[in-house]
């Protein structure tokens, strides 16, 4: 695999001021090394293995949503990293609303570990739009 387009922590930080503006909640950074940790996990596997992106991906949502490096809204930050993640390594998730919180509250729940997780992201994401028979690209539906 080739070096993907990393995260910083300032990218994560501006996911959760966007998310915190759109749906609410208590601003601001509970433990900066916290959210430092869950933003170099990525690189960390990287380094010392062959994870694909969807693993990857996983490790950084599983790093914000079960160690809380925000005062509200881990899961919710969680889950759209490894949403901007995906899509800054040319991958679109498609997957509807109710799975991607069912899962991440698995995810955070320890009902599911970060292989699982980057299973179901795996699962969830359209293919390339190069590929044969492929479905446009859509960001996650929303319930009415």
């Amino acid at each position: 695999m080739k070096e993907p387009v990393w995260l910083t922590r300032e990218v994560v930080l501006a996911i959760q001021e966007e998310l915190l503006g759109r749906f609410g909640g208590l601003p601001g950074v509970r433990d900066a090394a916290l959210l430092d940790s869950a933003v170099n996990r990525p690189r960390q596997l990287f380094a010392y293995g062959e994870p694909d992106g969807f693993a990857l991906a996983a490790a950084v949502a599983d790093g914000i949503v079960r160690n809380h490096p925000f005062l509200d809204g881990n899961k919710r930050a969680g889950f759209m990293a490894a949403y901007v993640f995906l899509g800054a390594n040319g991958h679109e998730i498609e997957a509807a609303e109710e799975d991607v919180v069912v899962r991440t509250l698995a995810l955070a729940a320890g009902a599911i570990g970060a292989a699982e997780y980057a299973r179901w992201l795996r699962a969830a994401t359209a293919r390339p739009p190069a590929a044969a028979g492929a479905k446009p690209v859509r960001k996650p539906r929303r319930r009415a």
